[in-house]
């Protein structure tokens, strides 16, 4: 009795262990050729992608200490739309040099991202430690997975977007 099989017992999935990829495949020297090559147009980017935040961050800080400035230049630009141009511009220039500090910041991880791959990427051509390769794609990993995030919340701010310029078209038309 022992030997049936009972129908009304819970399925079991069968436990199948992972198999490591780089135990069953080496990588060819086609491969290697092409890490090689790689390696400093990442480095490169990396090192172009500090410039650039840097760049951009002194930029938010300038706008930031020339905010009062910026806001009476606005506040004649906008003075045909009365007291929403002086809300307007006073809203404006204090937000743009807070985005440039945020693009700073959002654009460094890529940036350390990058460069992190290639120089891995670099050691471990250069001593074949598989740990360093590994070093390497998980930097890769985490530049793709943060750019997915940073793609999903862009998209999430579409519709608020379209929302706001449906709202600002009503009230200038009703305004107007």
């Amino acid at each position: 009795m022992s030997d049936m099989k009972n129908p009304y017992a819970s399925p079991q999935a069968e436990s199948v262990p992972e198999d490591k990829l780089l135990t069953q495949a080496s990588l060819t020297e086609t491969m290697l050729g092409h890490l090689k090559e790689a390696s400093p147009w990442l480095r490169f980017i990396g090192i172009v992608g500090y410039v650039c935040c840097g760049l951009i961050a002194a930029s938010g800080i300038v706008t930031i200490a020339f905010m009062s400035t910026l806001a009476s230049l606005w506040e004649e630009a906008m003075s045909e739309l009365g007291d929403f141009g002086s809300v307007f511009s006073a809203v404006f220039s204090g937000s743009i040099g807070f985005n440039f500090l945020i693009t700073a910041v959002l654009y460094f991880f890529p940036s350390r991202f990058i460069y992190n791959f290639g120089t891995k990427l670099r050691s471990y051509l250069q001593t074949g430690r598989e740990q360093e390769l590994e070093l390497a794609l998980k930097n890769n990993k985490s530049l793709w997975k943060f750019l997915g995030i940073l793609l999903i919340i862009t998209l999430s701010f579409i519709p608020l977007f379209i929302v706001g310029v449906i709202i600002a078209t009503m009230v200038a038309v009703i305004a107007g």
